[in-house]
């Protein structure tokens, strides 16, 4: 075997050893804020539960809003009771919440590690990109999170949990399907806010423009409701319209990033 062929053989080793390393971390990180979550049940539990009662901050702040506009709150006083027909499963959603807590705590780390993992391989003005891509991907993705936290997911459980078809049949919501919906809505709005940042990596490599996402809108239009409608876990129009619109507002404001980097650019 040649110098060459060795040196690249340990290359490879090198990185994949850099990279169990970076996993490794990345766990620890993760376990050791799970299990400071965990032990914070009254306060975790306290944030994930809150929208289930009209004491929310949204739902106080809108009938706020209404009351100054219309002279009346039209949300009446709710809590829903949420039941458990499992036995392990309260055990098996603390602990749940606690990884999941843990790792919105320890994104940034996750990022920084990813981004020092890959940035030996980088030019200069590669790493700068890759530096504010990091940074602005984890704020939108935050902000998605944030948006389904306060206000999609409130409307959306307000709306479904308290409907009935007659006064005669109760809701009793099972703590699985609230935390699961919560979960995935808050996941793929994370995920959904990417999408100006992903439109920007697009137009820098010179795949798409800002005139091809004009010439598209309408296709792009469908193939958002076609997204929401996946996205959404019930089939409700309210939920998919919630869904939807803050989709197609992030396809113009894309429309408008990727104008401003090509001129910039240029």
């Amino acid at each position: 075997m040649s110098d060459a062929n060795r040196t690249k053989v340990a290359s490879f080793w090198e990185h994949l050893d850099e990279l169990r390393s970076v996993i490794f971390r990345v766990a620890i990180a993760v376990v050791l804020l799970g299990v400071v979550a965990f032990f914070f049940k009254d306060q975790l539990f306290s944030i994930i539960l809150a929208p289930r009662s009209s004491d929310f901050i949204t739902y106080r702040w809108l009938n706020h809003v209404a009351e100054g506009i219309l002279g009346e709150a039209p949300m009446d006083n709710f809590s829903v009771k949420l039941i458990n027909t499992e036995l392990a499963k309260q055990f098996i959603v603390h602990i749940t919440m606690s990884i999941y807590a843990a790792f919105i705590l320890v994104l940034p780390y996750v990022l920084y590690e990813i981004f020092r993992f890959v940035s030996p391989a980088l030019y200069a003005n590669e790493q700068k990109y890759a530096l504010g891509v990091v940074t602005s991907g984890y704020f939108m993705f935050m902000m998605g999170v944030a948006l389904s936290y306060f206000l999609i997911f409130p409307l959306t459980f307000r709306f479904l949990g308290t409907y009935q078809v007659s006064s005669e049949v109760e809701n009793q919501i099972v703590l699985d399907s609230y935390i699961g919906t919560m979960m995935m809505l808050n996941l793929m709005m994370g995920i959904v806010f990417e999408i100006p940042i992903l439109c920007w990596l697009f137009a820098k490599m010179g795949f798409i423009s800002a005139t091809f996402l004009r010439k598209y809108r309408r296709h792009a239009i469908v193939i958002l409701l076609v997204l929401a409608a996946l996205i959404t876990p019930t089939a409700d129009v309210v939920t998919l319209l919630l869904v939807a619109m803050p989709m197609y507002l992030l396809y113009e404001l894309s429309i408008i990033i990727v104008s401003i980097s090509i001129v910039s650019h240029d």
